[in-house]
């Protein structure tokens, strides 16, 4: 898939689906969180996602990576399963791989997207979501109305809920700080598209 030139608006976008795509698919380690404890944000930093990465940065500053690793599976794997299911399936419907599971996948085989081999998670899981739409933002084959499609079809129904659910998770430390980035991103990202619908 060819990446493509993109305005500095996209390139933002980009970047905010593949950190949240990052943060969610695995524990940050180490470097990831040293990355994040040393983002610049700017002398002023302005609007919600700027607070949100603000809020991120400082979390990271205080975490540590094995305090992370244990959060991430408290709340994403936990034993049987962990307080949050990233699925969205599961959100949508209360059941693992449901109807807008196997709807998914057929839009994912019509853009060409894969999960990797090896990767045991279905397709619904937050981070692969992230990733790609991250992909077809940067992609010069998809057009934008395919985009819209895509997040309001798989995405927009139910990640806001998880978000916010992430970011009010009793047992968040550093997490909440990722479930408020990730609400306000997503809430500026329904304004962006429903604008380019018109």
């Amino acid at each position: 898939m060819q990446e493509r030139w993109l305005p500095e608006e996209d390139q933002a976008r980009v970047g905010m689906y593949t950190l949240l795509a990052r943060l969610l698919a695995a524990p940050a380690d180490q470097v990831q969180l040293e990355e994040l404890a040393n983002l610049d944000l700017g002398d002023n930093p302005a609007g919600e996602v700027a607070v949100a990465l603000s809020m991120l940065k400082l979390a990271a500053q205080q975490a540590r990576a094995s305090e992370v690793d244990d959060e991430y599976h408290t709340l994403f794997i936990g034993i049987g399963r962990g307080e949050l299911v990233p699925f969205g399936s599961w959100y949508q419907t209360g059941y693992l791989m449901e109807r807008p599971l196997s709807e998914l996948r057929q839009d994912l085989v019509r853009f060409g997207f894969e999960r990797e081999p090896g990767n045991p998670d279905p397709e619904d899981h937050v981070a692969f979501l992230c990733e790609v739409m991250a992909l077809m933002v940067n992609s010069r084959e998809i057009p934008e109305t395919a985009q819209q499609q895509f997040f309001k079809a798989h995405m927009a129904s139910w990640m806001p809920a998880f978000f916010r659910d992430l970011e009010g998770c009793e047992a968040a430390c550093f997490y909440k700080a990722v479930g408020r980035l990730g609400t306000v991103f997503l809430a500026l990202e329904k304004s962006y598209q429903d604008t380019s619908e018109r």
